[in-house]
């Protein structure tokens, strides 16, 4: 049992000072005798000084247990009094104190109880006002979330430093399946407020569409926006249109960004049936035109007869003109069916490394070769259709492939002369020039498919240029498109607004007023911050000794809330025996973690969960080891700032001896459950650490770093693993 240090302190004077009264009072005795009685004293007592300092360590510990038992009675209950009626402070509803002390301290304790509970009363009151005063607010947030209820497209609202506002489930559903991993259960969550949307999207590719919207408000546009298209992990394709927020409290209002908001479409799917769409266009042209063909052949045969009559003179000329209208309606629906081809798909703009890896992974796919990229420049963007450019580059592929055998394509990318130059590059036979102008005037073919475009319409589409060349030295040939650089003058306008609104099922609209440019981390306000809390469940106590995690919950809380629905849990295989003596504890068994992924598969979807926030775990220093154990193994640092609640509780509750979880959620009213699972412990943690900050702040502990360093302070710190 950890006794307070002022108890020890006295212990230590008290018995000092009886120590000394005993050795003077002896002294004195032994003076006030005469020689021959102190030699005779000494004689007699000397063999006796065990029983004398047994007696004065008797005495002594009777002195302690009596001032222990005056010292908790009249000393630490007041203070236990002071910081359970600080809990009651906070609380939002109070509960009764079950103070235990003295009479008058005991009365005291319900006083306050009393005058808590009108407290109570009176914030209910309040509330009732302002309910009723706020009920034309709460009518326009229904019509929004009715709104949102029914739309669907994906929307997030962020401010200018990307943290996240508002998302709506589409969102969420979007971002969770992009970010899907094998053997994961339900992927990791990528999306959430307080969270930076470039944990999704390149930082640079969000500036470039800022700027370009910020240009148009400089030259006085009304409703701009623009587009972009990403890919995704998984290889599909996003395109994505982003609307500016401006501010609303300045005289110069529509050039001053606050945030924006992001309207995402994956598109793959629709690539792929136009895709289909246009195959079929195609064939049904095929088709009739080899019917024209027989139907001419018909007529020839018709007109080479020796019949003759009226009758069949009227049949030819019917003939004639119906072959003659059909072949005109192909003619026209093939020259439309074209036309669309080259104007379907918009110009966006697209980084360029972006088009390269959808090419690169359809020409893997389709002529089964390896595809490198080399030397490929991440700065350099272009205005394209990544349709059909995509479609070039993947029909060049076959054709090299299927004529030539070649057996490994690179690509490469690089802007020069105010140019971005793309190179389809092999090694092998040497082609003719007459047989690159033939490539490049066919219409495009991929096996059983095919389309009227032709690589030069393409490359006319872009008004680029294409090129053949060879290296000798290094026995290489490429094709290279030549493109136009994305210029810095303003792009269109866009044709219509949306249609849809937004649902804000999840938002924080208090985080338009926070930048991560205000202060550094360890110097903003705790309340300000965003946290990830997170529990694991082991195999045992000892990380060191081989105990592995086999489970990990984690929830977040933002701008003073607990965000429930923004979670993290996933069983683990630890590789290893589950012991039976832990089974009670956690509820897991071996056959639950079987099929599971390793700790090296779920760490990097926790990490990126955890990402641009503070770490919160109840004696974080056990489960801080766990994941500092797995460095060296999955590469990845869990440098983020870390709070304990159980240090933290030590510091608001220095007279309250138990700091267990339970303990304290006791104390603060806490209603647990799920306790022992990873999630339940999570979730119980965060309402403990939320009732835990403006506790440290009533002691002047505002900061991250402040309360860092109260932590270290205490007891429990020197605690290690």
């Amino acid at each position: 049992m950890r006794f307070d240090r002022r108890l020890v302190g006295a212990m230590s004077v008290i018995g000092l000072a009886t120590l000394v009264w005993l050795m003077v009072t002896m002294g004195l005795i032994v003076a006030a005798l005469a020689a021959d009685q102190r030699a005779l004293v000494l004689e007699r007592l000397v063999p006796q000084l065990w029983l004398i300092g047994l007696t004065w360590v008797a005495g002594l510990a009777t002195i302690g247990v009596t001032v222990r038992w005056l010292f908790r009675r009249y000393v630490s209950a007041p203070g236990r009094l002071l910081e359970q009626t600080r809990v009651l402070l906070a609380a939002q509803h109070a509960t009764p104190m079950n103070h235990r002390g003295t009479k008058e301290t005991k009365a005291l304790g319900e006083v306050i109880y009393q005058l808590a509970c009108q407290r109570d009363q009176l914030r209910t009151e309040v509330s009732t006002q302002v309910a009723l005063a706020s009920q034309s607010v709460q009518q326009e947030k229904d019509r929004l979330a009715a709104l949102m209820a029914e739309l669907t497209q994906s929307v997030v609202v962020c401010n200018l430093d990307g943290r996240i506002l508002l998302y709506n489930n589409r969102a969420r559903l979007q971002f969770k399946a992009m970010s899907k991993a094998p053997g994961l259960a339900g992927g990791a969550e990528l999306v959430g407020i307080g969270r930076s949307i470039y944990a999704v999207f390149d930082r640079a590719l969000v500036a470039h569409a800022i700027d370009s919207i910020q240009q148009r408000l400089l030259r006085g546009a009304a409703s701009p926006s623009t587009q972009f298209v990403t890919t995704t992990q998984g290889g599909q394709l996003l395109r994505v249109q982003m609307a500016p927020v401006r501010t609303s409290n300045t005289g110069d209002a529509d050039h001053v960004l606050s945030g924006f908001v992001l309207m995402l479409d994956n598109v793959t799917r629709t690539f792929d049936e136009e895709n289909r769409r246009d195959q079929m266009v195609h064939a049904v042209t095929q088709g009739c035109r080899a019917s024209l063909a027989g139907m001419t052949t018909a007529l020839r045969t018709l007109e080479a007869s020796e019949l003759t009559g009226e009758a069949r003179e009227r049949q030819r000329v019917v003939l004639r003109n119906e072959i003659n209208n059909m072949g005109q309606r192909i003619t026209d629906l093939d020259k439309q069916a074209t036309h669309g081809l080259k104007t379907r798909w918009p110009m966006e703009d697209m980084l360029g490394s972006d088009v390269l890896l959808v090419a690169q992974q359809r020409i893997q796919k389709h002529c089964q070769r390896d595809v490198a990229l080399e030397n490929v420049d991440d700065s350099v963007w272009l205005r394209v259709d990544s349709y059909s450019l995509v479609q070039a580059l993947v029909y060049l592929s076959a054709r090299l492939v299927d004529e030539f055998e070649v057996r490994f394509l690179r690509l490469r990318l690089f802007a020069e002369q105010g140019m971005v130059k793309l190179d389809l590059i092999w090694t092998g036979q040497v082609m003719s020039t007459e047989t690159v102008m033939s490539w490049e005037m066919d219409g495009m073919q991929f096996g059983a498919e095919s389309t009227p475009l032709s690589v030069r319409d393409v490359v006319e589409r872009h008004g680029g240029e294409l090129s053949f060349a060879r290296e000798r030295v290094r026995h290489e040939a490429f094709f290279r498109f030549a493109l136009p650089q994305v210029s810095a003058q303003e792009q269109v306008e866009a044709a219509a607004l949306l249609q849809n609104d937004s649902r804000p099922e999840y938002y924080d609209f208090d985080l338009f007023q926070t930048t991560d440019q205000t202060s550094a981390l360890d110097d903003r306000p705790l309340s300000e911050l965003a946290y990830t809390v997170f529990d694991t469940e082991t195999t045992g106590l000892n990380p060191s000794d081989g105990d592995e995690i086999i489970q990990i919950g984690a929830t977040r809380c933002v701008n003073g809330k607990l965000l429930r629905h923004e979670s993290f849990e996933q069983l683990v295989n630890p590789g290893r025996l589950i012991p039976v003596v832990t089974i009670p504890i956690h509820g897991i068994t071996q056959d639950m973690v079987m099929g599971m992924p390793l700790i090296t598969d779920v760490l990097p979807a926790f990490h990126r969960f955890a990402q641009d926030t503070v770490l919160v775990a109840h004696n974080a220093a056990f489960d801080m080891k766990f994941l500092q154990m797995q460095e060296k193994h999955t590469g990845l640092v869990f440098n983020h700032p870390v709070l304990d609640t159980l240090l933290l509780s030590a510091v608001v509750h220095p007279n309250h001896e138990e700091h267990r979880l339970e303990a304290i959620a006791e104390r603060f009213g806490i209603t647990i459950l799920g306790r022992h699972t990873a999630l339940g412990d999570a979730l119980v943690t965060a309402e403990v650490w939320l009732r835990l900050i403006p506790l440290l702040q009533a002691m002047g502990i505002h900061t991250l770093r402040e309360a860092r360093e109260a932590a270290q302070k205490t007891y429990y710190a020197r605690l290690k693993y």
